[in-house]
């Protein structure tokens, strides 16, 4: 049995630290650079301009027709070239299914786009700490990341544990649940609020009103703006009444109405409508032309809908859900931009909806989005006149994140721009978790989580530390198996936060740890930065120590490595799990798992 959990161990950036700016000598933090001769689209509604503009300690400095170039500065002859505030992406999966799969690969298609700023929707929330120092080595866009909330059986909680993606169903548990993300300093919240499956599989469950109400009311109390999953009419006016801060996604199962309209308006609801996912024309036609003409018919309702929102005022915002399947990081963005202009935005609306009015639905505009004196130099420039042909932003000539050059001539990224992951840490000891300390967290001090099947009906699992003497404890999981052959539950024990950073555990020979069970087999594994390995460990009603020796795991998922023993050098997280048939009962206790 595999365990069913997502690896999300290789994804990941935030802003641009010190370490980049000492990385990339080309334009040095303490050198003013001047872009000389552009044609300026500064996304603030002003015509496109011939203008200077200087760059000084990360921000613009100064921009203007008359503007010379300061006295050492790296000068940049821009005639005949567009230069625009960098673009945004407010719904993107740094997921190690997408394409690129890593995040340092991620990043460079991003910067390579000319895209400054993104929204990250796939991280869980222990990860975000170790994910934002990763990026502080590597050039890359802004991220964001976005805490993740849905509903028992809803979008988003049917494949990930509860650590993901919190599971709500009242105004009570919303509001709880937001209260717990706020510690781990989300920039955004995500509610996968719609569970319409589109037509073609079986709806997941939605968030009432009443819930989405109190999750949007407690998120702005906290100052976290609310994004939401919302692929319906119906849902799209109960985000409205629910103040959303913006739909990011389309409303496609039919025209809108002017009641949902009105209710979006009312709400202060912007829309990013991630036309570049539900494009028909993307990757391989499907082999049923049925399925074709389905999904053509919601892409027209989807490119109808954008157009009747902007025309009633209501902010347009880009995003794609770049890293669904199809989707490419970076390329998407820059395809979503030329949709907009197909579904009835003029060029220059579209890019304002890439610039502006993205970085003004995320509160953002007052530090970036528009090219103006004081602002963040998040900028690209274009060989071509995008606000004429909108295809001419795929001629991305030279690319700044604040004021750094990060793609153009003679730039030489990091090292960490080519690294497969965060560096190797050292194990921090031999005890792994003897579950006596502080709630849910290990002896490493990471979350314990637990490994439930996937889909709508899942496995029933409760986890829970209990006493095992007066002064001792352990870890009990008792489950009730979903209808489905491969039914499990479980426990992953993070070896570093978040499962990012890769430990080193070749100093050590195995695991051991003490079990007792229901009789049957129970699975230990390995999940790595190269896939998972595990092998079968028996139990009985008495409390026995196991010992699994590194040399007798398989490996059973994953690339790379070759055919032969797990090295030791790329440990994420251990795990123990049970499969039983459908609708079983399954119970086991843990304790005093260690390296030895």
């Amino acid at each position: 049995m595999t365990s069913q959990r997502t690896f999300l161990s290789a994804s990941a950036a935030l802003l641009v630290g010190g370490a980049l700016l000492a990385a990339l000598p080309a334009a040095a933090a303490d050198r003013p650079v001047a872009i000389v001769g552009a044609t300026v689209f500064d996304a603030t509604g002003a015509a496109p301009h011939r203008a200077t503009v200087v760059i000084r300690d990360g921000r613009i400095a100064e921009v203007g027709p008359s503007v010379k170039a300061p006295r050492g500065a790296l000068v940049i002859d821009a005639k005949g070239k567009a230069l625009l505030p960098g673009f945004f992406d407010v719904h993107t999966h740094w997921t190690p299914g997408g394409s690129p799969r890593i995040s340092p690969e991620i990043a460079s298609a991003y910067i390579a786009a000319g895209v400054t700023t993104v929204n990250d929707f796939h991280q869980q929330p222990e990860s975000f700490e170790p994910r934002r120092r990763w990026i502080a080595s590597m050039a890359s866009p802004h991220v964001n990341f976005v805490a993740r909330m849905s509903t028992p059986g809803g979008h988003g909680a049917d494949w990930a544990d509860r650590a993901t993606t919190k599971w709500v169903n009242s105004p009570q548990g919303a509001r709880m649940e937001v209260k717990a993300l706020v510690p781990y300093k989300p920039d955004f919240i995500k509610a996968f609020a719609d569970g319409w499956r589109y037509g073609v599989s079986a709806d997941n469950t939605s968030m009432d009103e009443g819930t989405l109400s109190a999750l949007v009311d407690e998120a702005h109390r906290n100052n976290l703006k609310v994004l939401t999953h919302t692929v319906t009419v119906e849902r799209g006016a109960i985000a409205g009444r629910a103040k959303v801060d913006v739909i990011a996604h389309s409303l496609q199962d039919r025209e809108i109405d002017q009641a949902t309209v009105d209710a979006i308006k009312a709400g202060g609801t912007a829309y990013a409508p991630t036309l570049a996912v539900y494009d028909p024309d993307k990757g391989e036609p499907p082999a049923d032309p049925e399925v074709r003409r389905r999904g053509e018919v919601k892409f027209g309702y989807a490119l109808h809908n954008v157009k009747v929102l902007h025309d009633a005022g209501v902010t347009i915002a880009l995003g794609t859900d770049a890293g669904m399947p199809g989707t490419p990081h970076g390329a998407s963005t820059l395809r979503e931009m030329e949709l907009l202009v197909r579904a009835g935005l003029t060029p220059s609306e579209a890019l304002i909806a890439g610039t502006a009015s993205s970085a003004k639905v995320l509160g953002e505009l007052a530090d970036r989005g528009t090219i103006e004196a004081g602002k963040r130099a998040d900028l690209v420039l274009i060989d071509g006149e995008p606000w004429k042909a909108i295809a001419d932003v795929h001629k991305t000539n030279r690319v700044f994140v604040d004021g750094v050059l990060v793609h153009g001539p003679g730039v030489k990224l990091p090292a960490a721009n080519t690294a497969k992951s965060m560096p190797l840490i050292k194990a921090k000891g031999a005890l792994i978790d003897d579950f006596e300390g502080a709630k849910s967290r290990s002896s490493y001090d990471t979350l314990r989580l637990d490994d439930m099947d996937g889909g709508i009906d899942r496995t029933v699992q409760v986890a829970q530390v209990i006493n095992r003497t007066a002064t001792d404890h352990a870890l009990s999981i008792a489950a009730r198996m979903a209808a489905k052959d491969n039914a499990n539950a479980g426990v992953i024990i993070p070896l570093s936060r978040g499962s990012v950073e890769p430990v080193d555990v070749r100093p050590f020979k195995g695991v051991r740890f003490e079990i007792r069970g229901d009789g049957a087999a129970y699975e230990f594994g390995v999940n790595t930065l190269n896939g998972r390995w595990e092998t079968q460990v028996g139990s009985s009603t008495e409390w026995k120590v196991v010992e699994v020796p590194f040399s007798e795991l398989k490996r059973v998922s994953g690339r790379g490595g070759g055919s032969g023993p797990w090295t030791g050098d790329d440990a994420l997280e251990v795990t123990i799990d049970g499969g039983r048939l459908a609708g079983e009962k399954m119970w086991v206790e843990i304790d005093n798992v260690s390296f030895f």
